[in-house]
């Protein structure tokens, strides 16, 4: 069994460091993590890969005991799920990420930029041809929270099929990652592997 150490270390590099090992061929393994939102994208990572996955707790230590059990990306390839396969699977023709970096569109006047920030995830989501990822970071992240005017706009998103990812790492910098209304929490490696495996990228 191969054992991961990554206590103390913030996202993404778990996943990163996971990720190194199962692309070497291990098929049992073990990680140490001292935060919930490592488990939960560490467990993406090796559910995705076909991994089994338990989890035990002990004081600050989240410790993944996973064994492979199903199919997966082969090892090796260099990815998770490679990010114009995982966005092609509810997709079709060409693919739209779209990246989020604040809760305005626009910088200069906030009562605006919120309104017209709104605006454009309502009509984001009355497009025919909606993005295939919608990636939140920085401030962005609190539009995903369920106070938000836009967050019904993101739910009808996620219901039409476009993969919502949140940066953990920002909810956790502004304290709501139990608060986020819609959407995954991801990582920088996760959202950089599916922004990047679009064919274009708006970035508000």
């Amino acid at each position: 069994m191969v054992i991961v150490n990554a206590m103390g270390k913030l996202c993404p590099e778990p996943v990163i460091m996971t990720k190194a090992e199962l692309d070497k061929g291990a098929t049992e393994v073990q990680v140490s993590v001292d935060n919930d939102i490592a488990v939960s994208n560490v467990t993406r990572l090796l559910e995705g890969r076909g991994f089994q996955v338990s989890l035990q707790r002990n004081g600050d230590e989240r410790k993944l005991t996973a064994k492979k059990t199903g199919d997966g990306p082969v090892a090796g390839s260099g990815a998770q799920v490679s990010g114009r396969l995982a966005l092609s699977l509810n997709q079709a023709g060409k693919l739209l990420a779209v990246l989020v970096t604040g809760k305005t569109l626009g910088r200069e006047d906030k009562e605006l930029g919120e309104v017209l920030i709104k605006g454009f995830l309502g009509t984001l989501s009355k497009l025919t041809t909606r993005p295939a990822v919608i990636a939140f970071m920085n401030e962005g992240v609190k539009l995903t929270l369920a106070e938000s005017s836009a967050c019904d706009h993101i739910k009808d998103l996620e219901k039409a099929g476009t993969k919502v990812l949140v940066c953990g790492t920002c909810s956790t910098h502004f304290g709501i990652t139990d608060k986020v209304a819609v959407g995954t929490i991801s990582n920088m490696f996760e959202i950089m592997e599916m922004v990047t495996g679009a064919d274009k990228i708006l970035t508000l």
